[in-house]
């Protein structure tokens, strides 16, 4: 390697937001994370929602509405359907005709 071109590998300490605490190695100083190993719910197996503004009780509600306008939309086709009556079939003008006279 070439003197004076690579920036120092030192040893620094990662603080989590849940509290752990751990060392690596890396270019920087130090590091804040939010999700570390100990409370990833990939391996930890439980599952943890960060709720940043509210944005999971928004996207509910967004879609909450969105299916009521789908069962309003059904229920409105399928009342139209029903609602049409059905044309009674009319016998055919040259048929009464001939029928007449025979």
């Amino acid at each position: 390697m070439r003197a004076k071109i690579h920036p120092q590998y030192n040893v620094i300490t990662v603080k989590c937001a849940c509290g752990n605490i751990f060392e690596t190695r890396s270019t920087r100083k130090s590091f804040t994370v939010d999700i570390c190993s100990n409370c990833h719910p990939f391996y930890t197996g439980k599952q943890k929602l960060l709720d940043t503004a509210g944005k999971i009780e928004k996207f509910r509600r967004k879609y909450e509405a969105f299916e009521k306008k789908k069962k309003m939309e059904e229920e409105e086709k399928s009342l139209k359907t029903k609602a049409k009556p059905q044309p009674e079939p009319q016998p055919e003008p040259a048929a009464e005709a001939e029928s007449k006279e025979q």
